[in-house]
């Protein structure tokens, strides 16, 4: 049997294209709202599974990039065997993997699918327009309407700096490309609205986690591009802009010495503030995965562990929490070295995948690697419904897309040459 059981008289080609929209659906929402979200999501789970081929699923599982999420679900199935907490818990913690399991079912339906740019442009519009909005909240003050806070016009800062990097490099990656096409004015207009993005990140609200994002994936483009001269100048240029940024950014000085000024509290009195609670919970995390290293605590045993060490302390080392706040020790704490080495695997996969590809697919599935690589040691953001579904379905379209130029391109080599 070579695909699942479907009805007679199935049309399997416009049921792919109902699969596409319902993609787009996700793309479009997931700046904006949980709720529409979560509801398309689960749509196109159900809407997939008719369009799957038992052969094509088995090939996709047997790649590294569509096997190690499942190896991950699979070890955190396997992982409430031993959790010491109740089975509300071991399953709720397992909740946090599930949408891993989706990954491969991505690669596989944009692999064949000829519309994954759908779901790209479908992002970027959708971001554009929160963009809009935000800046619309920041220089109109006479709105009736302000959002969440000052520029955030839903969910959170943290989540809409993510998205707006993310458009911005891919613009910059594409703007490269024009370049080199000597398409001056499309370059000078992406570097344009690449700005709009980069300038409402340092001047307008940004997270600290995107402070240190930024110059990641600017080198990663840098050295992209120009190879040893591009780190060299990707570097060059982060100073320059980090002095002038500095300078020029109220809003950006105060977040830092507000950071710094945290931190000294913290050392000092173990004051119970942001850049406080975060080194706790990662200070205590290390306890956690020493005191049981190889298979850890459990799946969903997170909660349990903070509240036992935060019993009969003061100040920050007081705080429970359901988060350390680092997608590693997340794992670890969890499933002890062997769910993280799997989990490091994993990212190690998803780069490895776009790095072997040249154009703007494989730079945008990179972009959505390293910043989940790097926002997560400060953020267990696989966990996070946002920000994990920003990464499944970046990962799992963009990975799909550029499997698809691939394969076109073994197809057109293996093909004969016509001899006139």
């Amino acid at each position: 049997m070579s695909g699942l059981p479907i009805r007679d008289g199935f049309d399997r080609a416009r049921w792919v294209q109902v699969v596409d929209w319902l993609a787009v659906g996700v793309a479009l929402t997931l700046p904006w709202s949980t709720s529409a979200t979560a509801i398309l999501i689960a749509l196109w789970i159900v809407a997939v599974l008719p369009t799957l081929d038992i052969a094509m699923v088995r090939r996709e599982l047997a790649t590294a990039a569509g096997f190690l999420p499942v190896l991950l679900w699979v070890l955190a199935a396997i992982g409430m065997l031993w959790a010491d907490v109740t089975w509300a818990e071991r399953l709720g913690g397992l909740g946090k993997f599930h949408r891993l399991l989706v990954i491969p079912m991505l690669l596989l339906h944009f692999r064949r699918s000829e519309n994954g740019f759908w779901v790209v442009y479908g992002f970027f519009a959708s971001t554009l327009a929160l963009l809009l909005v935000s800046w619309g909240l920041a220089l109109i003050p006479g709105l009736p309407w302000r959002g969440r806070e000052l520029g955030v016009p839903t969910k959170d800062y943290i989540f809409q700096s993510a998205n707006f990097l993310i458009c911005a490099f891919a613009l910059l990656g594409y703007a490269c490309e024009a370049v080199r096409a000597e398409r001056w004015r499309p370059a000078l207009g992406l570097l344009a609205v690449a700005t709009l993005f980069f300038a409402n990140i340092f001047f307008v609200v940004t997270s600290r986690t995107a402070l240190l994002v930024a110059p990641a994936l600017l080198l990663l483009l840098g050295w992209r591009e120009f190879r040893w001269k591009g780190l060299v100048g990707a570097v060059l240029l982060a100073g320059i802009v980090g002095v002038a940024i500095w300078f020029w950014s109220p809003y950006l000085r105060d977040r830092l010495t507000t950071s710094v000024a945290e931190l000294q509290a913290y050392r000092v009195k173990d004051a119970a503030n942001s850049t406080g609670l975060h080194l706790e919970f990662l200070r205590k995390s290390l306890t956690f995965v020493q005191t049981a290293p190889i298979v850890g605590h459990g799946t969903g045993s997170i909660p349990e562990q903070f509240r036992n060490a935060a019993v009969g302390h003061d100040g920050a080392s007081s705080a429970p929490s359901e988060n350390p706040h680092n997608q590693i020790f997340a794992v670890a704490i969890q499933l002890g070295l062997v769910g993280a080495a799997v989990l490091l695997a994993m990212w190690i996969a998803h780069f490895l995948l776009f790095l072997r590809g040249a154009g703007l697919t494989a730079w945008i599935g990179m972009i959505v690697v390293v910043q989940n690589v790097v926002s997560s040691l400060f953020n267990s953001h696989l966990f996070d419904f946002t920000s994990g579904w920003l990464y499944v379905f970046g990962v799992g379209v963009a990975g799909g897309m550029a499997l698809r130029e691939r394969d076109s391109a073994s197809t057109s080599a293996a093909r004969p040459s016509r001899v006139s």
